[in-house]
Formats: C-alpha cells, sequence, structure tokens
C-alpha cells in the first residue's frame, strides 16, 4: 500500500520530497569523498545516479516501505542532506533508518533534528516496533546522532563493506518503540 513522502518542519528545518531542481545539490553531496568517507558505497562519479536515486524515493512510496526526505535550513532553503526511514518489514514490524549530510552542516545538530522528524513520523505512518541502523565503527559522529535518538548499540557486523578496496566494520543500533521518546 503506497504511503506518501511526508512533509515535516523542525524548529530549524523543513524536510520534504525530494523534486527535480535537487540533482545538482544531491550530486555535490553524494560525490564528496570527504561526506562519503565512512559509507557503504564510493562518492558518485556518474550523474545517471541521480536518477536511481530519486527513482528508489519513488519506489519506497509507492511500494509503502519507506520514505527519503530531502532536507533544508527553513532559514536561507539550503540544501543540506537527506534522511530516510526504509525497509518496513510489516510482519517483523521493523525497518532502517539512514541519513546523508553535507560537511558543512556537521556539528550543528542538523542529523539529529531531522532524524528525530522521520522517527516520529515513521512511528506514526507504520506499525513498527523496531527500527535498526548502522555505522561505521570508524564514524564516531554518526553513533552520537543514533545514541542521542536513544538508539542501543547492539553489536558489530565484522568487515561487513569493501568500498575501493578498503575492509571497515560497522556498528549496529536498535531502537524499540517503548524506548522511543519522540
Amino acid at each position: 500500500m503506497p504511503v506518501p513522502t511526508p512533509t515535516l518542519v523542525t524548529e530549524r528545518l523543513r524536510l520534504r520530497p525530494f523534486a527535480a531542481s535537487d540533482a545538482d545539490d544531491l550530486f555535490a553531496l553524494q560525490s564528496d569523498a570527504r561526506v562519503l568517507e565512512f559509507w557503504d558505497s564510493p562518492p558518485w562519479t556518474d550523474r545517471a545516479m541521480i536518477e536511481r536515486f530519486l527513482g528508489g524515493c519513488r519506489t519506497m512510496a509507492d511500494e509503502g516501505t519507506g520514505g527519503r526526505v530531502a532536507v533544508e535550513r527553513t532559514e536561507d532553503r539550503a540544501f543540506i542532506g537527506w534522511c530516510t526511514f526504509n525497509s518496513f518489514n510489516p510482519d517483523f514490524r521493523s525497518g532502517s533508518l539512514g541519513y546523508c549530510f553535507t560537511a558543512e552542516s556537521w556539528g550543528h545538530g542538523y542529523a539529529t533534528e531531522a532524524a528525530g522528524a522521520v522517527l516520529s513520523w515513521a512511528f506514526g505512518a507504520f506499525d513498527l516496533n523496531r527500527v535498526q541502523a548502522e555505522a561505521d565503527t570508524r564514524n564516531a559522529a554518526s553513533a552520537r546522532v543514533l545514541e542521542k535518538l536513544g538508539f542501543q548499540r547492539e553489536g558489530t557486523l565484522r568487515e561487513d563493506c569493501i568500498v575501493d578496496g578498503v575492509i571497515s566494520d560497522s556498528w549496529v543500533f536498535g531502537l524499540l518503540r517503548r524506548e522511543w521518546r519522540g
């Protein structure tokens, strides 16, 4: 069953469905090696990835498995990243949280603010019991975002990613409905 991608407003941010006009900003974000240093895939080098990404957004909404939103600052309407709830499994009542933000926006609490809004939406829109997230073990900042949201670190996936020949581990975090403070 389709689930419309939401528009969410927080104190400093507007989270909205992606638009074709986001293409250049999205490509700049996803092709930034610094931003994707701890990602599970290499930076984009081909602009064809934009349509694949936006197509994935539409598919999630159409299939009712989640939503991915563009994140912009309300003060200047600058695109600063994206946040997603995806992989909803109605049998297990679970799904995943993910986010990616521009390097210039790091350290201002935007990821925590945006992810909190997406979690509130997801817990309201889906019959969720659990949300899972993963972070590269070298990415302490992302782990802090998840912990601020109430996620518990549950374990380590050893050598689960190999990107451009670099092998890395990931932490697995979980958040249960009864633990959500939103």
